[in-house]
């Protein structure tokens, strides 16, 4: 199954999704990636989705990314009376360690550290920033604050601290036992949940190795403060929209999301854009305008991946929804101004031989308007820097391993098949060609640019282009090393 488009779309697995008769019509549909919450799935339950993404990659004979999203810390008040309470304007309002029923005076909040971190003048929101608190004094075992947004208020709502820096790892003991359960099961990417500094990505590589990619998802403001050092560790970013609308003002999430976005493609990390993208396909079998706007706006932008979440793991329509952003994404790709605000981000090559090869194979492509870029890839990062490029053409990645296959599945512009490595200079371009055109990218008499290592099948060994003519052989040898 070929794609016509560049962005690809995660699609989140849930009760109406966990069969392989299911996760099969979203691929058709045009998931590339599947996601598994581990807040809301067992291990036995990984196991069993696990099983049914590769079955549906075994019948499509396509590599699918698995993405597994680690829950993270949940900050939560304990319990309060059934029926709630209501928070006024103005009123003090407590959180303390006391562990006893909350009332509309106080509540027991269960997070020790909290009460080391918080200074006064912090902000408290509770339940997804519905009501906020301002903290004015803070004590041994009390937090005493002022009501600025009242509301309802009742048992175990979520506590977001946006002023807070805490001392909490980003892995909790359950992450820590999904992490280590789900690596040990070909996974291809870990997003890291509650990123709030670049030592949280130290923390979590120690124990993923190289078993899987690192997700950072930055979510927290203090991870937008070290936004440079989490991209430079991380292996791709996700723009968590919903958490960052909670704890930063909801108006300075466009410039966010479109600031990351800038900052991961220039750094070469593909970066995945997240939460209420297409909320209403929940219940209706189509989008708003607005959605409709913010999908368009994350492909002009030229993120790697767009992402549902809701809305294909239990919503009504979610083999819908994922075609709907598909004819999304392939619109967008059609419009006049589409290539040039790919190009408004210029990339400039690192001082390396493979760099230089990557953005040499990006203009010669376009200067000669190529039909495809070839790129023999042991570990996916020479797909990945001509992904970074933005070229017009689709970057078709020919690699052995399919660990490598399967995260280039998240990757802008890029189509990975699996194959032997070539055994020689001829069977490179026999076999680059043969692909192309078995897999619809180029046709016979168009001209296609490969990339490759010489010797042949050494990891982070390109140093070679060269253009060929798809059926004519004896047009296929030029070459620049």
């Amino acid at each position: 199954m070929s794609r016509k488009r560049r962005l690809k779309i995660v699609a989140t697995l849930g009760p109406k999704t966990s069969s392989v008769e299911m996760i099969q019509r979203l691929h058709e549909a045009g998931a590339d990636v599947f996601r598994i919450n581990m807040s809301h799935t067992s291990h036995d339950d990984f196991l069993k989705l696990n099983q049914a993404i590769r079955q549906v990659e075994n019948n499509m004979a396509r590599p699918i990314g698995i993405l597994v999203d680690l829950q993270g810390p949940k900050l939560r008040i304990s319990e309060m009376p059934e029926d709630g309470v209501m928070l006024k304007e103005g009123a003090k309002f407590t959180l303390d360690k006391y562990n006893r029923l909350g009332d509309i005076k106080r509540v027991h909040l269960p997070h020790s550290k909290i009460f080391d971190a918080i200074k006064k003048g912090h902000r408290i929101l509770l339940d997804d920033g519905r009501l906020e608190l301002k903290t004015t004094k803070v004590g041994k075992d009390e937090i005493i604050t002022k009501v600025i947004v009242g509301g309802p208020l009742s048992s175990r709502k979520g506590v977001s601290l946006p002023d807070t820096l805490l001392p909490i790892s980003a892995l909790t003991k359950k992450d820590r036992s999904d992490l280590k359960f789900t690596i040990e099961h070909n996974i291809d990417w870990i997003a890291l949940s509650f990123v709030q500094r670049a030592e949280d990505i130290k923390k979590a590589r120690k124990m993923v190795e190289d078993k899987a990619a690192i997700m950072a998802k930055i979510e927290k403001p203090s991870a937008v403060e070290e936004l440079d050092e989490i991209i430079e560790l991380a292996d791709g970013i996700m723009v968590a929209r919903g958490d960052l609308g909670v704890e930063l003002p909801v108006q300075m999430v466009p410039g966010l999301q479109k600031k990351i976005t800038r900052k991961s493609r220039l750094a070469g990390k593909p970066v995945v854009i997240a939460t209420q993208m297409l909320e209403s396909m929940i219940t209706s079998p189509t989008p708003t305008r607005a959605e409709v706007s913010d999908v368009a706006t994350a492909v002009f932008d030229g993120a790697d991946a767009v992402m549902l979440s809701a809305e294909s793991a239990v919503g009504s329509y979610p083999t819908e929804a994922v075609a709907t952003m598909d004819k999304i994404a392939f619109e967008v790709q059609q419009d006049k101004g589409y290539e040039a605000l790919m190009r408004a981000i210029p990339t400039k090559p690192e001082e390396t031989g493979a760099d230089a090869i990557a953005a040499a194979a990006h203009s010669i492509a376009n200067t000669l308007n190529l039909a495809a870029i070839i790129c023999y890839t042991a570990t996916g990062s020479t797909s990945m820097r001509v992904a970074r490029e933005r070229p017009n053409q689709i970057v078709l990645a020919l690699t052995p391993i399919t660990a490598t296959a399967r995260r280039l599945a998240l990757v802008w512009g890029v189509h990975c098949v699996l194959t032997d490595n070539p055994v020689d200079l001829d069977d490179v371009v026999d076999k680059a060609a043969r692909i192309a055109s078995q897999e619809g990218y180029a046709k016979k008499g168009e001209r296609i640019i490969i990339t490759a290592g010489v010797p042949l099948g050494t990891a982070g060994a390109t140093n070679m282009v060269r253009i060929a003519h798809i059926g004519d052989r004896s047009h296929s040898a030029k070459t620049k090393n």
